[in-house]
C-alpha cells in the first residue's frame, strides 16, 4: 500500500504573498498586440482580459485623447486605483 503524502496546505500569509506576487509581475509586463482572425487590433497587459476594438473604434479612442485625458484627471478621485491599498 502507498502511503499518501499530505502537503500542509498554504497559510493566509503565504496565499496573500504569493497573490501580491502575482499583481506585481502582471503590473510590470508589457503591452502586446494583437490582429485578430476578424480584423480587430487587441492589447494585452492591461487586465485579466484583453481590450479589443476594430480600426475605426480605435481612431475615434485616439482622436479623443484629449478628452479622455480631462474626464480622467477631474474624476480620478471617484476611480478606484488598483495599485492602492484598500482603505
Amino acid at each position: 500500500m502507498k502511503k499518501k503524502v499530505e502537503e500542509a496546505a498554504p497559510t493566509y500569509d503565504e496565499l496573500k504573498a504569493k497573490v501580491a506576487a502575482l499583481e506585481k509581475a502582471s503590473a510590470d509586463a508589457p503591452l502586446t498586440f494583437k490582429i485578430g482572425e476578424k480584423g480587430s487590433c487587441s492589447v494585452y497587459g492591461l487586465g485579466r482580459f484583453p481590450l479589443t476594438l476594430y480600426y475605426e473604434q480605435w481612431a475615434r479612442l485616439l482622436n479623443h485623447r484629449g478628452l479622455l485625458e480631462d474626464f480622467l484627471a477631474k474624476n480620478k478621485d471617484k476611480m478606484k486605483l488598483k495599485g492602492a491599498a484598500a482603505a
